[in-house]
């Protein structure tokens, strides 16, 4: 690899460009679900997380190397004070063709027209429940009514795709499945079905016994509709399928059942500036001590980001025992 092409765009050894980043702008949320967060979860102190200037700055820098889509996740992200101001600022970054958002819904009704107007493309709202005691019972404070007021504000503040996010969980959610299908193809908007990630340790349930896989999940929809595979990706790790006769796609993000990272295009930055290299190992870069080095100008971030490429692993090992598993909770990761 010729050092003028690593000057100019993110490969790493494997041959894949990396041109989608995650970006965690909180670690903060105004839910706890059950398999995100413990119910008593101690956050970062202020001067630990990135300043909405810093992640500015990184954002740019991986423009600047070709990434083409941010995804901004928490956390919540629109728990983070003056958000507002990053994302326009973000809207407005040369080269980037997408900024997306993972939010839980709570703040929509405020917050879905601004996020349109400052350049928001598309966003992906979580929903695990219909029901509104089951609802509070995953996220443990969340309020039901809020998130589907939320969803409709989405709708209709007209972005380009919105998507439901459903972890289908063992004796919390898997009689559900229909239900929530149903909800997405009658408003026309997407739905992913998402195997539970063994990220931390939740405190209340044994992930491998409540894991539902995206297999048996299809099959279930498909007793009610007629499922047609499709061959469209987006920048994430869905494999989608279309509901024929309807204008939705069902998505499947099995990470446990399916390994996805041959053509895995992606990098996370954590709230306190940690750039990871996956989802499901340790492999990361301190940016934040280049961002608050005196000498730490956008020469050498951009230099970091390209040597982090070495270090991008082949692939994860969810419940792998003869691998070391990610003890970081999903918050800390960034959606």
């Amino acid at each position: 690899m010729s050092s003028s092409k690593q000057a100019t765009e993110l490969v790493d050894k494997y041959g894949r460009r990396v041109d989608y980043i995650r970006l965690s702008v909180t670690d903060r949320c105004d839910f706890r679900c059950v398999y995100c967060m413990t119910e008593d979860m101690t956050f970062l102190p202020r001067d630990q997380i990135l300043s909405l200037e810093e992640l500015y700055r990184v954002a740019k820098v991986f423009t600047e190397l070709g990434v083409r889509k941010i995804r901004l996740t928490g956390g919540e992200p629109m728990v983070r004070t003056n958000v507002m101001s990053l994302i326009e600022k973000l809207g407005a970054l040369p080269g980037l063709e997408e900024l997306l958002l993972t939010t839980n819904g709570a703040q929509l009704v405020k917050f879905a027209g601004p996020l349109k107007a400052a350049g928001v493309n598309r966003i992906n709202i979580s929903i695990d429940s219909l029901d509104a005691e089951r609802f509070k019972r995953i996220s443990r404070v969340g309020k039901l009514d809020n998130v589907l007021a939320g969803i409709d504000a989405a709708k209709a503040a007209g972005f380009d795709r919105i998507r439901l996010n459903s972890v289908v969980m063992k004796g919390y959610n898997e009689d559900e499945v229909i239900d929530l299908t149903d909800y997405a193809v009658e408003r026309d908007i997407d739905i992913a079905f998402i195997e539970e990630m063994p990220l931390g340790e939740a405190s209340d349930h044994d992930r491998e016994d409540t894991t539902c896989s995206n297999a048996w999940v299809r099959e279930t929809i498909s007793q009610k509709y007629q499922l047609v595979d499709s061959a469209e990706k987006t920048a994430g790790p869905s494999r989608y399928v279309k509901v024929s006769g309807k204008k939705s796609r069902i998505g499947f993000i099995s990470p446990v059942t399916h390994n996805f990272c041959e053509d895995c295009n992606r990098v996370r930055v954590t709230v306190e500036g940690r750039l990871l290299l996956c989802l499901g190992n340790e492999h990361s870069v301190d940016l934040r001590a280049i961002l608050r080095n005196p000498n730490g100008d956008d020469v050498l971030l951009k230099q970091a980001l390209i040597d982090s490429m070495e270090i991008k692993p082949e692939r994860h090992f969810f419940y792998d025992k003869d691998h070391a598993q990610p003890i970081r909770l999903m918050n800390m990761t960034g959606g």
